[in-house]
């Protein structure tokens, strides 16, 4: 079976019922979704793009951007989430190593110059004639999810539709994810919790959701009362906020509380346990492999542990810790890149997901590291290198290093300890980040040392950098 005729089967099967909604109503019922993605797809083929071909969607949360995503999928394309915040050279980098056919766009303006035609949405399209859609095989490509490694190159993780299917299948039936449930989905539709988890499972289980533009805690509320919803997903960071809203008991309502993308601290752990009369259920997974391992829908949810391997996946742990995985949910490699995929891959198949694991003594696995230096901050992926050298690009800076610290809102905020030339303000190089980096790969906090600490190879020893004192958490909503 292929992810888009499992879609397809849900929605013939009653083709009645809600299945996207906006904050203000209903936006689409199954019969009306079918109709706008073959209508999408065939505004894709008209406007030059064909199976194989990929499409680059980068695009505020909507229903739009649903029908977009799922139209591509349709059509044989493959899909090429770019992250909103992406600067000029960032996006460069995407169009020139996968090669879109198209590029949908908030803002059409941002791909002048890159060699792509662009759009707005698909509606601005011209309409095209009928074409074959949901004909892909299971091993034909669906999306190239980027990630980097820990020289801070993205790289492009190809996931098939196998891969898809397989690991929204795991998620529909460990979170017994039936078509009476209803998600409020407010995390970004450019990564994997977004698509993979929010947007594929909904859609496999034959459930809705209620798509909103923005996260803001009073947002989630609303929606959660006016749409009789049934379960949320959040970042640490998102989580964060709703613990310090008055509005977090409303999420009382729910029958699920999700939290992934980024370790939740205990504490919070604990607030929304306390506030909501549930636990939340905390996941792994990563751009590679879609979902790996939960926490139980039914029976202990263990603070800081992540649960147990997903149906159909398997997990072992190194003799150093390293976490290795293998499914059918498990991409087959980096898109263009040999040696890379070769590397990430153990000689018997298993995936190296570069996290230091350990099982506790009820069976769940704890993250209790990372190999890499990458940094969570709020959800998403920043790595130390891409920040450290645009920074260097800067006149006064000498040396850098970057690193994330702890912090109670974001999970991890980036922290830049930098050796001046000349003396220079934060906000100076702050500023001289802004066209080079996405507003959250930005230090949030900054120090000065006369040399970073260095071993007999030269390489910083991250370890034996000052600690800053933790930043104390903020109020409001």
């Amino acid at each position: 079976m292929v992810l888009t005729r499992a879609w397809v089967r849900r929605w013939g099967a009653d083709p009645d019922r809600a299945v996207l909604l906006g904050p203000d109503g209903p936006a689409a019922d199954a019969r009306e979704l079918d109709g706008l993605t073959r209508d999408g797809a065939c505004r894709l083929a008209a406007a030059g793009v064909g199976r194989g071909d990929r499409v680059l969607l980068s695009c505020a949360p909507s229903t739009a951007t649903v029908v977009a995503y799922v139209a591509a999928l349709r059509l044989g394309a493959v899909v090429v989430p770019a992250n909103t915040a992406y600067t000029r050279p960032e996006l460069e980098h995407l169009v020139s190593d996968s090669g879109p056919a198209l590029a949908v766009l908030d803002d059409p303006a941002r791909a002048e110059g890159l060699g792509v035609p662009a759009a707005a949405s698909l509606a601005s399209l011209p309409e095209g004639p009928a074409v074959e859609v949901d004909a892909s095989a299971p091993g034909d490509p669906a999306m190239i999810a980027y990630t980097s490694g820990t020289t801070g190159r993205p790289k492009g993780a190809v996931l098939s539709h196998a891969n898809l299917l397989a690991g929204a299948q795991s998620l529909v039936e460990a979170w017994g994810w039936t078509p009476d449930d209803r998600l409020v989905l407010a995390l970004p539709l450019f990564h994997m919790h977004g698509l993979g988890v929010g947007v594929n499972g909904t859609l496999l289980a034959g459930a809705s959701a209620v798509v909103l533009p923005a996260f803001s805690p009073d947002a989630v509320a609303d929606a959660v009362r006016d749409h009789d919803a049934t379960m949320f997903f959040g970042v640490p960071t998102m989580w964060a906020r709703l613990a310090a809203s008055p509005r977090l008991p409303e999420l009382a309502a729910l029958r699920l509380l999700v939290s992934g993308s980024a370790p939740l601290p205990t504490d919070l752990f604990e607030a929304v346990r306390a506030a909501t009369g549930q636990a939340p259920l905390e996941r792994y997974g990563m751009s590679e492999t879609v979902m790996l391992a939960a926490n139980p829908l039914h029976g202990e949810r263990r603070a800081g542990t992540v649960g147990r391997p997903l149906p159909a996946v398997e997990i072992r742990l190194a003799d150093d810790g390293g976490v290795e995985v293998r499914g059918p949910n498990v991409f087959a490699g980096y898109w263009r890149q040999r040696e890379a995929t070769e590397a990430a891959f153990t000689a018997d198949g298993w995936f190296r997901t570069g996290d230091l694991g350990e099982w506790d003594e009820a069976g769940h696995l704890r993250l209790v590291g990372r190999a890499s230096e990458l940094i969570i901050t709020g959800g998403y992926n920043v790595y130390p290198r891409e920040v450290e050298d645009a920074l260097r690009t800067h006149p006064a800076v000498d040396d850098v290093a970057v690193v994330g610290a702890p912090d109670p809102e974001w999970g991890e905020v980036v922290t830049a300890y930098v050796v001046e030339r000349a003396p220079v303000t934060d906000e100076a190089l702050s500023e001289h980040l802004a066209d080079r980096v996405a507003p959250y790969k930005r230090p949030r906090r900054w120090a000065r040392l006369d040399a970073l600490p260095r071993n007999a190879m030269g390489k910083v020893v991250r370890a034996d950098l000052p600690r800053l004192e933790p930043r104390q958490p903020q109020g409001g909503g």
